[in-house]
């Protein structure tokens, strides 16, 4: 790791701050990991300014999954209060979501920056498929799996969001809405497991990017402390912004402006690592 000099200190804090005030608003708007602003903003700010090299893509995603953990409990925390969480399905699918996150962090550790953008990429347009294409009420089956299919996607799930840095809302409420539950519901439920993806992952970035090379100063392993402290209090204090301004606009507009953005985005993190 290498010292920044004052002004770029400055210029780094400043596209931090801005990282987390726009995850949060657009977690509270979509109901999606901030993860899919935060890492793109963070990784472009590290590229940008010089600093780290090939552990640049591992350490914004890393640093996304620490913050992820205070913004999914205070979530969760107001969608009980509102009865919103199916405690059942939070209790069963958690533990495997929990283990699919470590695995993810694991294979993130050991995979290149280069291969790294592109699962980061695919997932990321899928998502945005899933955004601006897919009807909200469309399902494919008329409940959630159960046995070992319910292990395997919690684990897919939990190891897809930590190699992209992001919570539960994205694939865990996906999956639920397909599978008939409300999205209110499927929302409330799958923030609780960004707890257990963020817990996991981010030990899991922690141990496997210790003595990584090219990673950003004031780093430990994969997670950026500042960074991480800078984007957890924005994030969890601008959500409910979010909450209440998706209230007042028309949704299904911004839904697809936010997709068409989620593509270019994945696009441009491909290209910038490749």
């Amino acid at each position: 790791m290498i010292a920044l000099p004052l002004p770029d200190v400055l210029l780094l804090l400043a596209a931090l701050i801005a990282a987390g005030l726009a995850g949060g608003i657009v977690a509270g708007l979509f109901g999606v990991g901030g993860g899919t602003v935060i890492v793109p903003a963070v990784f472009y700010a590290f590229e940008v300014l010089g600093v780290g090299g090939e552990g640049n893509l591992h350490t914004a995603i890393g640093t996304s999954l620490l913050t992820i953990v205070a913004t999914s409990w205070r979530s969760l925390r107001a969608h009980r209060s509102h009865g919103a969480v199916d405690e059942d399905v939070l209790r069963t699918w958690t533990p495997w979501v929990g283990v699919g996150a470590l695995m993810g962090a694991a294979v993130a550790g050991v995979t290149s920056m280069e291969g790294l953008a592109v699962v980061y990429g695919v997932c990321l347009a899928l998502i945005a498929a899933q955004l601006g294409l897919m009807p909200e009420r469309f399902t494919l089956a008329s409940d959630l799996p159960t046995g070992w299919a319910r292990r395997g996607l919690g684990s897919l799930i939990g190891g897809l969001s930590a190699m992209m840095g992001i919570g539960g809302g994205s694939f865990g409420g996906m999956m639920m809405t397909l599978c008939g539950r409300p999205i209110h519901q499927a929302v409330a439920t799958a923030s609780g497991f960004g707890v257990a993806i963020g817990a996991a992952a981010t030990l899991g970035f922690v141990a496997f990017g210790w003595d990584a090379a090219g990673r950003p100063p004031f780093s430990l392993g994969y997670i950026n402390v500042p960074g991480a402290i800078v984007m957890a209090v924005l994030t969890t204090a601008v959500a409910p912004w979010g909450a209440k301004l998706a209230h007042s606009l028309d949704k299904r507009v911004l839904r697809k402006a936010f997709a068409v953005y989620l593509l270019a985005t994945a696009l441009s993190v491909v290209v910038k690592a490749v």
